[in-house]
């Protein structure tokens, strides 16, 4: 630039020798020329460009071409795509290049597209433009999402990995949760299916002070259901037969998606047979028909039925099936009462307990029968209108009490089991059918028995005589004690009155003490027959001779007395001095006085006197 101030002065020096006589421009009037002198083209040595032309060029470079700033955010174009870069145009000098792995999320990029870039390196050693579009989308992304989460935006994201209780998304380049509640509206059960995937999103949450952003999925789907339900919902009926999917398997039933609304077909609807679990009929995500049976005025709880679809079992039952016919079945359900067998699909009959047996005794049906059980039977009742049918078992063997009289005669014996107890006696079957009763009274000739169960056990056999029967009213008594003599017919000579026999006092009581003679003999001694001859009382445990004062066998009652052992005793010697005492007075003829006083001394030796 000096070098050409230099020639300008020399040459406008020459020309001024050249021309001496000539005045210029600037001689003459030197402030307009300074003035309105063009430094700039001066100092750069060009010629002067018109200023219009200078605009439309300004104009030009301002639409061609980019500044390329540090840290500035541009639009580029895709004008073309290789195996592993995407050549970005910025408006440049030269296009820049970006590697397709920032582009993963938009599998779908093409040539032309519109792309936000970075210069990340404005010339590289070959001279080549470096540009960066996950920076770019960085910069931008929480500008984005923040807008998305205001406005409800849907966003596109790709899903990068697994991680615990969701999935890692990319979306604008910032990493979001995407919680596996939020993926969809039904239960996931593959999540892998979902990675380097690229899907709808909508941005649920935004966490500024951690940078957490939290996605969903099931959102946009709920919102497509929303619409579908309200849909369907206005165009429900009963009666209706609609297409849906499993959703969901219960023990009580099964939820049907008629898409967008849930409906729940209840176990009993799912089939006409009984079954124990709805999964015995169907699986999840199985396609079916199902019916509608209700709804509620809103219609949020719409009620199905799958088994309607199909003709009721009751309906196809042959004609030929009549009261009297044998059939057979399975067990299907047991209950106190009684057992239901499924004779044909759907076709039930309940056999009461009492119809499993002759035997009259209270039992329960799992007595007779198991779930599961393939049993005979012979129809009882039968009312196609009202679909219901009664079965019997026992009526498929005779009936024991037809010949009852010539099996158990009056007096014959025979060995039973106990089944049931009763305040007043024991029940005893003699046969399948065939009971006893056997009253507390006839159990035992000896001991005196407050309830059966001192005496017996459920289970035992006993040996029993037959004392009556009445056929009518298929009622049979027994005895158990008349299998054997009865003792008390021994007793009452071995224990007569006035009989004496040595025991121990057993037991103190109120009144008196027990004594046992044996095994079957326990008798009574009241409080004044204790008395000892010395005048005190016997104790327990104490031995000594008894007196029985009372027997009675029909009450079994036995009543002793010590006392009337030494009392019998001195009422003898009296007797005997009485006698000795008359003899000695005609041999020696004493005076009545002093017999008198003979007689006095025995009386009160026998009151207890000294």
């Amino acid at each position: 630039m000096a070098e050409k101030a230099k020639q300008a002065e020399v040459e406008a020096t020459e020309a001024q020798t050249a021309e001496a006589p000539v005045v210029s421009e600037a001689q003459a009037n030197p402030e307009k020329f300074l003035k309105e002198f063009n430094w700039h083209n001066y100092q750069e040595g060009i010629d002067e460009v018109d200023d219009k032309q200078l605009e439309e060029f300004e104009k030009l470079v301002a639409e061609n071409f980019v500044d390329t700033l540090d840290d500035e955010v541009v639009e580029g174009t895709v004008i073309h795509i290789t195996d592993r870069d995407a050549i970005i145009d910025i408006n440049a000098k030269s296009e820049g290049v970006i590697s397709l792995n920032e582009f993963r999320y938009n599998p779908d990029l093409k040539v032309g597209d519109k792309v936000e870039v970075l210069i990340d390196v404005r010339e590289d050693a070959t001279g080549q433009l470096v540009l960066s579009h996950r920076k770019a989308r960085v910069i931008k992304a929480w500008d984005r999402v923040n807008k998305a989460h205001e406005t409800g935006e849907i966003v596109n994201g790709f899903v990068k990995c697994r991680t615990k209780g969701g999935m890692i998304v990319d979306v604008f380049g910032i990493e979001a949760f995407l919680p596996g509640s939020q993926i969809d509206v039904k239960p996931i059960r593959d999540y892998d299916q979902y990675v380097n995937k690229t899907m709808e999103f909508k941005v649920v949450k935004i966490n500024h002070e951690f940078k957490n952003v939290v996605v969903s999925h099931k959102a946009l789907i709920e919102a497509d259901i929303e619409e579908q339900k309200k849909e369907i919902i206005g165009q429900l009926e009963k009666g209706q037969v609609l297409e849906g999917v499993v959703k969901n398997i219960t023990s009580y039933g099964v939820f049907i998606d008629l898409g967008g609304v849930d409906g729940l077909v209840h176990i009993t609807d799912l089939s006409w047979s009984r079954i124990n679990h709805p999964n015995e009929i169907v699986e999840l995500d199985q396609k079916l028909n199902v019916v509608i049976l209700d709804f509620d005025e809103d219609k949020s709880r719409i009620q199905l039925g799958l088994k309607q679809l199909s003709k009721h079992p009751w309906e196809a039952l042959g004609e030929e099936v009549k009261v009297g016919d044998k059939v057979k079945g399975k067990v299907v359900v047991i209950a106190d009462y009684g057992a239901f067998i499924e004779v044909a699909e759907g076709v039930e009959g309940l056999i009461h307990v009492s119809e499993m047996s002759w035997s009259t005794h209270l039992r329960s049906a799992q007595d007779f029968v198991s779930v599961g059980d393939e049993v005979e039977a012979q129809i009882l009742t039968l009312d196609r209108e009202d679909r219901k049918m009664s079965l019997g078992i026992k009526q498929l063997t005779p009936d024991p009490w037809t010949d009852i009289t010539a099996k158990y005669p009056l007096g014959s014996k025979h060995t039973g089991i106990v089944r049931n107890f009763t305040n007043f006696g024991v029940f005893v079957e003699l046969e399948e059918g065939i009971d006893g009763l056997i009253y507390i009274s006839d159990l035992s000739w000896t001991k005196k028995i407050k309830h059966p169960s001192e005496f017996c056990a459920v289970g035992d056999k006993l040996d029993v005589i037959v004392l009556e029967l009445d056929v009518e009213g298929r009622k049979l008594s027994l005895g158990h004690k008349q299998t054997t003599d009865n003792p008390w017919d021994k007793y009452e000579t071995e224990f007569a009155l006035n009989t004496t026999h040595t025991a121990a006092i057993s037991e103190i009581v109120d009144k008196g003490a027990t004594i046992a003679f044996n095994d079957d003999i326990v008798a009574f001694v009241p409080q004044r027959h204790l008395e000892k001859e010395d005048g005190s009382k016997l104790k327990k445990g104490e031995e000594a001779e008894f007196k029985i004062i009372e027997f009675n066998k029909e009450f079994k009652r036995v009543v002793a007395s010590h006392a009337a052992i030494h009392k019998a005793e001195e009422a003898a010697n009296i007797k005997a001095a009485a006698k000795k005492a008359a003899s000695a007075a005609a041999e020696a003829k004493p005076t009545l006085g002093d017999a008198n006083d003979a007689l006095q001394a025995l009386k009160d030796k026998m009151d207890g006197k000294k």
